[in-house]
């Protein structure tokens, strides 16, 4: 099998252009029936204006989750900001079900947000908290506030006080394109530049502290994986065989890296000690073996081979070395990443030259498309295991999306400037 043979198919989710810029929200589908729920402005204690509007930030993350339909403002009948402005009538002539009120203020230390959430029905609080942090933190401190809410009414820990990766191009005429890797806050606010090159970028990955991350770069001319301290800027490289050097996955103990090396000739399936610098082969096939993914519990990986032919799912016992094939449905499966649940499988399916975003139980090994665009690709899993965010195409574009692990909401978060790529949403932070 000849080397730009590999290459290509190691590389098929590369997207010729990418642009820098912040992202936006675009919601396109809900569910049938969201909570109704007010949010209203959280009054401020400090000079000026108030730096953000705190209720705003928590009533988008309300919306864009599907799970709520948040009151317009317009529509309320009073604006409370203590228990003792709540009058109940007011919100049920609405037909709101819960209220969540707030309070911003600041003082030479840091910002701090109450809120207290209220059961209109029942007539009573039924949560209340705060969180304090810098004021650069503050549309986090909202996030924070959004998770809260979210987890008391649906049982679910919220994930919106998380973060994502993405790759961005600048494609340019007369020189070399500029690749660069981005940061935003999970609703693609607050973007930050954490790497830029004139050579491609490709899988970034999270590891589980959320602290580092790894990724391919061919800065030095061919592939190599690097990992890179976020708080610091620190960079190491990890990897610079002959050949392929791609799709890092950190193991759950933040330990290994599982990747894709093809120096022993086709491309295999390697696990990297990080402590150590030991490889370890865990794949031994004349097929293209890529893209692999950890299981929770750490013991197995799951990857993407040809060995059938066309790429299917497969797994690897890390003792054993056992190898199955995990799916069946459809002619091309790849891009598999699975939830905290261990039971969710995440993927990228095709069918009549269309890839869709699909979901697997792993238990019972069904099959269920998500998502009705024909160019889906590289899925990542929210940490709650409730959304899929991808990389899709829209007017021509490339762009992110997301949709629900029941395909019923959907959002999509464009560039205004341009495409994007890569998406890796990252695991819970203890100080995001």
């Amino acid at each position: 099998m000849k080397y730009p043979k590999q290459l290509l198919f190691f590389l098929l989710w590369l997207a010729p252009t990418f642009a820098q810029a912040e992202l936006v929200i675009e919601i396109t589908a809900g569910r049938d029936d969201p909570t109704a729920i007010a949010v209203a402005p959280f009054s401020w204690s400090g000079w000026g204006a108030a730096p953000q509007d705190v209720a705003q930030i928590v009533e988008q993350d309300l919306q864009r989750s599907g799970q709520f339909a948040p009151l317009g403002r317009a529509d309320m009948l009073g604006m409370p900001s203590s228990e003792s402005e709540v009058y109940y009538r007011d919100w049920r002539a609405s037909n709101v079900e819960y209220l969540l009120i707030g309070r911003l203020s600041e003082d030479s230390a840091a910002t701090t947000v109450e809120y207290e959430l209220f059961d209109v029905y029942k007539q009573q609080r039924i949560l209340s908290g705060s969180e304090s942090g810098s004021p650069d933190e503050l549309r986090m401190l909202a996030h924070r506030v959004g998770d809260a809410v979210y987890h008391q009414l649906t049982g679910i820990r919220g994930a919106f006080a998380t973060r994502i990766l993405y790759v961005a191009v600048t494609q340019r005429l007369a020189a070399k394109d500029t690749f660069r890797l981005m940061q935003a806050d999970s609703d693609g606010a607050r973007a930050k530049l954490v790497l830029e090159t004139n050579e491609p970028i490709l899988s970034p990955a999270w590891a589980p502290d959320g602290r580092q991350i790894a990724y391919v770069s061919f800065e030095t001319g061919k592939p190599a994986i690097y990992r890179h301290d976020l708080e610091n800027g620190q960079r190491e490289q990890l990897t610079a065989y002959r050949g392929i050097n791609g799709a890092p996955a950190w193991s759950p103990d933040g330990n290994s890296l599982a990747l894709v090396l093809s120096k022993d000739g086709n491309p295999d399936i390697y696990v990297l000690d990080l402590a150590s610098r030991r490889l370890r082969r865990m794949t031994h096939h004349y097929a293209i073996e890529t893209e692999p993914t950890w299981m929770p519990d750490g013991r197995t990986l799951l990857f993407t081979s040809d060995r059938g032919g066309k790429p299917q799912i497969y797994q690897v016992d890390l003792s054993s070395g056992k190898t199955e094939r995990v799916t069946y449905e459809g002619s091309w499966n790849a891009r598999a990443t699975v939830a905290a649940d261990g039971r969710t499988m995440a993927l990228v399916n095709q069918e009549d030259d269309r890839f869709h975003i699909a979901v697997q139980d792993l238990k019972r090994g069904r099959l269920h498309i998500l998502t009705t665009t024909e160019l889906d690709e590289s899925p990542s899993i929210a940490p709650n295991g409730s959304m899929l965010l991808y990389a899709t195409k829209y007017d021509g574009r490339g762009i992110l999306a997301a949709v629900s692990v029941d395909g019923k909401v959907k959002f999509r978060l464009p560039s205004r400037a341009g495409d994007v790529r890569e998406p890796a949403w990252s695991p819970y932070l203890d100080n995001p």
